[in-house]
C-alpha cells in the first residue's frame, strides 16, 4: 500500500473511500477560498514558478534538494495527484455525486487554448470558485456520470493518463487526463523538480508469449517505461519506471498488457 493508502485509506485503496469526495468536506477549511486562489496563482504563476525551480535545480543543487523536500511536503498536505487506471477512474465516476467537464488549466498556461476540456470538478459547485478559471463562460458541463466515462475511454486510447486530485488533502475534488502539456507533468516527468503527481497502485505487466513487437504500447507509454529487445521483438516493461496508468493497454491488439497490483509484484 502507498503511502496515502495507509494515512487514509481505511485498509483499502485511499481514493475508494467515498468520504474523501463528500459535499461537507468540501465546504471544511475554507476549501472554496482555497481552490479559488490555486486557480489563480496557477494562471497567472504557474509557468513562472516551474522556471524559478529549474534555475534553482541548476543553480545551487544542494540547496535546491531542500526546497524539493518542503514542496513535495506542501503538495502532499494541499494539492497532490495520483495516477488511476482507467477501471478506478469509471468506478470513482459512479460513485460521486457531481461531475462537472471543465477546461485544463494546465494547458490554458502552457499551450495558450482555453477550453481544453481534458478534467473533471468532482462533487464541488463550480460556480462558487472558478471566476477565474479559463473560459469560464463556455467550458463549464455538468455531465453524467456514463457521459464521463465515455470521454474517459476516449482519452485513455489517445494515451491520456488519468489522475486523481486534492484540494486540501484528503478531499479528492478533480480528475486529469493528462500528458506532457500538463503543469505536473512537466514538474515531476519532464523537469524532475518536485513530486506531486505519484504513481497508481498497480504494475503494467507483459505477457511475453502474447507480445508481437508491434511497439504501439512503447509508442503510447507517457514515462518511458517499455522497453524493446531488437534480439526477441519483444517488449518488457521497466517497473522502475512504470506509473501503473495502463494506457498502454490501449495501443495492444494481441491484449498481452495487464495490470496487477503492487502488492502482488516484486519490483525488479
Amino acid at each position: 500500500m502507498c503511502e496515502f493508502c495507509i494515512k487514509h485509506g481505511e485498509g483499502k485503496k485511499w481514493y475508494e473511500v467515498m468520504e474523501h469526495y463528500s459535499a461537507h468536506l468540501a465546504e471544511e477549511q475554507r476549501r472554496q477560498a482555497y481552490i479559488q486562489k490555486f486557480v489563480e496563482h496557477t494562471l497567472h504563476h504557474g509557468e513562472t514558478t516551474i522556471q524559478r525551480l529549474a534555475w534553482a535545480k541548476r543553480k545551487f543543487p544542494a540547496v535546491y534538494r531542500f526546497i524539493r523536500t518542503i514542496g513535495t511536503a506542501g503538495m502532499k498536505a494541499n494539492h497532490y495527484g495520483q495516477i488511476v487506471p482507467l477501471e478506478d477512474v469509471e468506478a470513482i465516476l459512479d460513485r460521486v455525486h457531481s461531475i462537472t467537464r471543465i477546461a485544463c488549466i494546465c494547458r490554458s498556461v502552457t499551450t495558450g487554448k482555453h477550453n481544453a476540456r481534458y478534467c473533471f470538478l468532482l462533487g464541488l459547485n463550480p460556480e462558487g470558485i472558478v471566476s477565474q478559471w479559463p473560459d469560464v463562460e463556455t467550458s463549464l458541463e455538468k455531465v453524467s456520470a456514463e457521459e464521463a466515462k465515455r470521454l474517459v475511454r476516449e482519452f485513455d486510447r489517445n494515451g491520456l493518463i488519468h489522475s486523481i486530485w486534492t484540494f486540501k488533502t484528503p478531499f479528492i475534488g478533480a480528475i486529469c487526463n493528462c500528458d506532457h502539456d500538463c503543469l505536473a507533468y512537466r514538474v515531476q516527468i519532464s523537469g524532475d523538480l518536485i513530486n506531486l503527481m505519484f504513481k497508481a497502485e498497480y504494475y503494467a505487466e507483459i505477457a511475453i508469449d502474447q507480445c508481437n513487437g508491434c511497439r504501439n504500447c512503447q509508442r503510447l507509454c507517457q514515462f518511458g517505461a517499455i522497453e524493446y529487445s531488437a534480439l526477441n521483438q519483444k517488449c518488457y516493461i521497466n517497473i522502475g519506471k512504470c506509473y501503473g496508468c495502463g494506457v498502454c493497454r490501449a495501443a495492444c491488439k494481441g491484449q498481452a498488457i495487464t495490470l496487477i497490483e503492487k502488492g502482488e509484484v516484486t519490483p525488479k
